[in-house]
């Protein structure tokens, strides 16, 4: 590495430091205005490997000389320091404004070779005849072909044998071409690498490097990897492979989404941690077709059997709905009502608490399971074919990381000095901390859904007050918007709204805590933001759901009894049908909201501000621009851009597991929703975002453990959801025990009468002083009125308590809950016991792969060994006849 005192003598292969040059012009420049496309430098040899993005000082409006002295410095430092490094530059103005300058990198064979061992990357050793890809629908050509990427237009890629690449063994390895050897993506990858290193700045012996610095201080403004051609049309250059434009036609277009994706195509042009999302994506989208056409089932079981729903017959009938006067629901303003207001959400309820809900609930159980250990298996065999297996042991640590590396301690396995940022006492410090803000945040969460529940009983008293008083519920108004349908609507989009506000919060403080606290590596790093972002996003997502399924209308006690939150608000009470449906409402909300949110933000904003950004173009020198002009004026895609597309698809997730039982439609969304993410994905990369730059990964990190934290507590929550939020329990303990005394004495098994069952009486007169503002008197002199519970009526010696029947139902549902738990896990267990991780083919074709490797590597050393005593031998044999020929007079 060059020091700054030397660097304007820096002069390597022609270029000296670019702030040098007066005209950023090159006397080539006019020949690339004819090649919109060209990839590579003036001299239309050297490729570009990566571009950098500036603003001119010299050139700005508003001109703060000392500000701007200081970026042009660092600048010119860490471009010299570049050069110094081996890589190439070559700068050009900008066609459409003059103040940007491109700054266009190469780097040369022996810089690619040197940082290629330095990163340990895989490279080829020898065409592999090993790789045959199988398919599980292999007899049914015919028909998937049809679904096939047509492998005429997307050519299959050669596999090889590959090993980690060290210049001294450089004649073991299958190069044909140099030119060629090192794909786009791996060049940009060791670019990016040297970029990220690189210092700019030494004070006090603190040293300032990488690009991201430097980029996010503006002192340049952009840097990325140049996409390979439009994504409208193929390059009019031949040696270009049109990757981008293939990806476009074959995988983001509209006509295409009933494809497959071409995975390996995705991988080698952006990299294998794009290539394993997308993988992921499409191979839970297919998983998702199973439990969408189970729970479309399910849903019309429910659907027909609605003419059967004797309970809600039973609401709606005037003789029986019409004659139950209901007790208030809340104090002084709420009136008595009859209980066929709700008919019409009590017909919406049978659709999803039925029979059909608990097999359904039953077969997701299962289901996770199967997906999670079928995907480590797809996974497995992408590690094999994308040379990933060992990818951990390759991972180099983080720039920042480095960076902080100021302590010197002895490595206890090698007893070497080694640097590390800090202490043991200080890494105990800063967990400490970064624990605290996460907690701190996760109460916020809590005091926001405290603040939703306290909205939601204010607003109920407002509702009951202010909406039309008919008794009958023949009101078309009444009918269909009950004072409880509007405060779960009102109360899911303000929820709906905070969970917005919250997240874009959040995000930010996440990543200023990950880097407080200083992962080692990019895997680190990624897995520790993950965690605290899935706990914010569980808790601010979830919450509501888990209180109206879990808590809402548990403790409300009775009528003369009420309990109160803070002493001031009563609880609010469930339908007489239970929370379900109001649950189902909170999910559509909650669900349909965030798709909308995502798209919007993830299609229309990029689309707009790239549509602004052309606007402001010369009319008709779009077409005429470079390609690294055409990709700085698109979006950049952020390092976690790829974070935020996991986090939303396990959110999703989520939602389709964990509460199920109330909305089996749930996984037929998300599956609409996912066909469409995969390919508006697609568009979005292909067209709208600058290339990222590739980088390796092995797996999907640390969304596998969230995934399977998830599926286990499904079982828990959906087998809760069928015990305590909806009333399927309560029918089946009626059903089976009416026709046997005490209960009843039924002739045969029914579901008569259960509605009057499940509505215990209370005396009006026994209303305490602080509830008797209650207007009942307008409607009549009640004596009595019902609500919902177990209880013994007035009179009874135990009045108002528990009877001996509810005792019997919360034992049925715990036993339900036991018993569904049990054989749900017991089931799990068997799956993933008798599923391997691994497939037997996949594990034997890695160590097939590993043993040719090494025994090619072998025998290579061994030839060369071998070369190398020959060639001793011989001149041995010289030195020796020459000392045995008798020498001349």
């Amino acid at each position: 590495m060059c020091f700054l005192e030397n660097l304007e003598q820096t002069i390597v292969s022609g270029f000296g430091s670019l702030e040098s040059q007066q005209d950023f012009r090159t006397p080539e420049f006019e020949e690339f205005n004819g090649k919109p496309d060209s990839l590579f430098f003036s001299d239309g040899q050297r490729r570009i490997d990566f571009v950098l993005v500036y603003e001119d000082e010299s050139r700005k409006e508003t001109n703060k000389k000392g500000s701007n002295e200081k970026q042009r410095r660092k600048r010119r430092a860490y471009e010299s320091n570049l050069i110094c490094d081996g890589l190439q530059l070559e700068a050009t103005r900008s066609l459409l404004d003059d103040k940007l300058v491109f700054v266009k990198v190469h780097a040369p064979w022996e810089v690619l070779c040197t940082y290629a061992e330095i990163m340990h990357i895989k490279l080829p050793l020898k065409p592999n005849d090993l790789k045959t890809r199988s398919s599980a629908f292999d007899n049914f050509n015919w028909f998937t072909k049809v679904l096939q990427v047509d492998e005429s237009i997307i050519k299959p890629e050669q596999e090889f044998f590959t090993a980690p690449f060290e210049k001294n063994r450089m004649n073991d390895f299958y190069i044909q071409d140099r030119d060629t050897f090192f794909n786009p993506a791996t060049r940009s990858r060791i670019v990016y690498f040297i970029l990220s290193r690189i210092k700019y700045q030494v004070r006090d012996n603190v040293k300032k490097f990488g690009i991201n610095k430097l980029v996010s201080s503006g002192i340049y403004k952009a840097a990325f990897p140049l996409h390979d051609c439009s994504f409208s049309s193929p390059s009019e250059d031949l040696s270009c492979p049109n990757e981008r434009y293939l990806l476009y036609r074959e995988w983001a277009h509209p006509r295409s989404i009933y494809k497959k994706q071409p995975l390996d195509l995705i991988r080698k042009y952006y990299g294998e941690k794009i290539g394993i999302y997308f993988a992921w994506l499409g191979y839970y989208t297919q998983m998702l077709l199973l439990a969408a056409v189970v729970g479309v089932a399910c849903f019309l079981y429910g659907y027909f059997n609605q003419n059967n729903c004797t309970w809600s017959k039973e609401v709606c009938d005037p003789d029986i709905g019409g004659k139950i006067i209901m007790c208030p629901q809340c104090d002084k303003l709420c009136p008595f009502w009859k209980l066929n207001i709700t008919c019409e959400s009590s017909k919406k309820l049978c659709l999803f608490d039925s029979f059909g809900t608990l097999v359904f609930a039953v077969f997701m159980g299962v289901w996770v399971t199967l997906f999670l250990e079928f995907w480590k298996r797809r996974q497995a065999e992408l590690e094999y074919e994308w040379d990933t297996v060992e990818l951990q042991q390759e991972e180099q640590a983080r720039p920042e990381y480095e960076a902080r590396c100021t302590h010197v301690v002895i490595n206890e396995i090698t007893q070497e000095e080694e640097r590390i940022p800090f202490t043991t006492w200080g890494k105990c410090i800063r967990i400490t901390l970064c624990a605290s803000a996460v907690f701190f945040w996760i109460l916020l969460i809590i005091a926001s859904v405290i603040g939703i529940i306290v909205y939601r009983l204010s607003v109920f008293i407002v509702f009951s007050a202010k909406l039309p008083k008919n008794l009958n519920g023949t009101d078309p108004i009444q009918k269909y918007l009950t004072p409880q349908m509007a405060t779960s609507i009102t109360a899911s989009l303000i929820s709906f709204i905070i969970i917005m506000i919250l997240n874009t919060i959040y995000e930010k403080v996440a990543i200023m805590i990950t880097n407080f606290e200083l992962p080692r590596t990019q895997t680190d790093y990624e897995n520790s933001l993950t965690m605290k972002m899935f706990l914010f996003q569980f808790v601010n997502y979830y919450s509501s759901c888990f209180y109206i399924a879990f808590f809402k209308g548990k403790f409300v006690g009775y009528p003369g009894d009420p309990v109160y939150w803070l002493g001031k608000y009563r609880n609010e009470e469930c339908d007489p049908g239970g929370c379900l449906l109001e649950l189902t409402t909170q999910l559509i909300i909650i669900m349909g909201g965030k798709a909308i949110w995502n798209n919007i933000q993830e299609v229309l904003l990029p689309w707009v501000m790239n549509l602004i950004g052309r606007c402001r173009t010369v009319s008709g020198a779009e077409k005429k621009t470079p390609r690294w002009e055409q990709d700085y004026h698109l979006q950049p895609m952020g390092k976690l851009g790829l974070f935020y597309e996991y986090l939303e698809m396990i959110i999703q997730f989520g939602f389709v597991t964990l509460f199920v039982a109330s909305f089996p439609l749930a996984p037929l969304l998300a599956l609409v929703n996912n066909i469409l993410e995969i390919r508006v994905d697609a568009w979005k990369l292909t067209t709208q975002y600058r290339r990222m730059v590739p980088e390796k990964a092995q797996d999907i990190g640390a969304w596998q453990p969230i995934m399977q934290g998830i599926a286990i507590l499904a079982v828990v929550t959906n087998a809760m959801i069928i015990a305590f939020t909806s009333d399927m329990i309560p029918r089946l303990v009626y059903y089976w025990s009416f026709s046997i005394p005490p209960y009843g004495d039924h002739p045969h098994y029914t579901m008569e009468g259960y509605i009057n069952n499940t509505l215990s009486y209370f005396n009006v007169a026994d209303f305490k002083s602080k509830s008797k503002e209650n207007p009942y008197t307008e409607l009549g002199d009640y004596t009595a009125c019902r609500y919902r519970d177990f209880r013994y009526p007035p009179g009874h010696p135990q009045e108002y308590k528990h009877n001996i029947y509810y005792w019997h139902v919360i034992a049925a549902k715990l036993a339900f809950i036991i018993v569904m738990e049990h054989i749900i896990y017991s089931v799990k267990f068997f799956i993933s016991y008798a599923i391997p991780d691994v497939s037997k083919s996949t594990k034997s074709k890695i160590r097939r792969e590993k043993y040719l490797t090494q025994k090619l590597l072998h025998e290579n050393h061994l030839k060369d060994m071998t070369k190398n005593m020959g060639v001793i031998a011989e001149r041995m044999i010289a030195v020796v006849d020459n000392n045995l020929r008798p020498k001349s007079d």
